[in-house]
């Protein structure tokens, strides 16, 4: 059977919640019944008045590049789309005056660092401080509700890849998520999240029965999202994480790197679920643009026993100890503030101890009980079992 989104929800049963309103819909491309129809369209068709639509990062189109700063723009059908990673990240009273409920429909990938959660906290701050009531149309987590993995966010690195103490992969659905950020940091959003019918806590996308749409150009198969969890860590380095590639995150390499003495060091450290490949490959954009990287593929060999932020730690490791007077860990962020790599883990310790030389599995020995904390704070929060 396939699993019914939120969208379907409530187009068959829950329409009551948007009769008679005018709705401001903060969605993208990935965001689709089915029959691969797009939220907006979907909504129109059946008679919801949408009156604004909302842009996160890659906009309303998911075409723009990560990072790109995006202005307000017009849809094809003349509704205004607000940007919310311009000038502003988070919807402005300007932008609400036409709206009496904003509705979320958004394809989340599992991964703190994925920005499109961050819009969501933003996008209940300001329901709440501007007394609109927000309807969260459920989604699977692509890469399954019941593992989580990683560090937290430490007070002073909280960032737009990093808005909440969350594990990096923290194994909810956006409509659990938003029930979280709303009770436990205090954003008094009038909120009600549609749940999914037939989603459970085991699921990887591809058992869903749902076609995959990308949510972003850096994101194109579930694949990718797999890996992402940890391989998004390589950003925060001057390696190339495969962007301007076919297979963004699932390759890292630079131009002095040798990838099959890299394959061969990790390979033999015998990581659950994984196993790497030596590669070669020549980014269009991004890092190293045109010049030809060697480095691995990271293939995963059984997703459940996979552990990508762990793996992608050793990865760095492995970068960093075959050529340490090479590597680097990038000093700042796109935000201009700490180490990008220390806003993508949250923890800054991490990048201090690889930079030492502190073997991985020292410096992971606490995310057990991380996580245990963690799945206790967010039990009352969950939608499915």
């Amino acid at each position: 059977m396939t699993v019914r989104t939120g969208l379907a929800v409530l187009l068959s049963d829950r329409l009551d919640l948007l009769a008679g309103r005018r709705v401001g819909l903060v969605s993208h491309p990935a965001a689709v019944l089915p029959d691969l129809t797009a939220a907006a369209e979907a909504l129109s068709a059946a008679g919801v008045r949408l009156t604004a639509l909302f842009g996160m990062e890659h906009g309303f189109t998911g075409s723009a590049a990560d990072g790109a700063v995006l202005g307000d723009a017009r849809s094809r059908t003349g509704l205004p789309i607000f940007s919310l990673y311009g000038t502003t990240r988070e919807p402005t009273a300007g932008m609400l005056t036409d709206v009496d409920v904003l509705v979320y429909d958004v394809q989340d990938v599992g991964a703190r660092p994925y920005t499109f959660i961050s819009t969501l906290y933003y996008v209940l701050r300001a329901a709440g401080r501007h007394g609109r009531p927000v309807v969260v149309l459920d989604r699977p987590n692509p890469i399954g509700g019941d593992a989580v993995e990683g560090p937290s966010i430490t007070p002073g690195l909280e960032s737009f890849v990093g808005i909440a103490p969350i594990p990096v992969r923290h194994g909810m659905t956006v409509g659990e998520l938003a029930r979280t950020f709303n009770a436990e940091h205090g954003l008094a959003a009038d909120l009600t999240v549609v749940a999914m019918q037939g989603w459970r806590r085991a699921m990887w996308f591809d058992e869903t029965g749902l076609p995959w749409a990308p949510p972003s150009p850096g994101m194109p198969h579930l694949t990718t999202a797999t890996v992402y969890p940890g391989m998004c860590l390589i950003e925060g380095t001057n390696l190339s994480e495969g962007r301007g590639t076919t297979t963004p995150f699932e390759v890292v390499g630079a131009p002095w790197l040798d990838g099959y003495a890299l394959a061969q060091a990790l390979n033999r450290l015998a990581l659950p679920g994984v196993r790497f490949r030596p590669t070669h490959f020549a980014p269009s954009t991004s890092k190293h643009t045109g010049q030809t990287c060697q480095g691995v593929q990271v293939h995963v060999t059984d997703r459940r026993a996979f552990r990508p932020v762990e793996v992608g730690l050793h990865v760095v490791a492995a970068c960093r100890a075959q050529a340490p007077d090479r590597f680097e860990f990038l000093p700042a962020s796109w935000e201009g503030r700490p180490p990008h790599f220390d806003l993508l883990t949250g923890d800054a310790m991490l990048r201090a101890g690889l930079a030492a030389g502190i073997p991985v599995a020292e410096l992971v020995s606490g995310w057990p009980a991380l996580a245990a904390a963690f799945e206790q704070m967010r039990r009352p929060h969950l939608l499915y079992a």
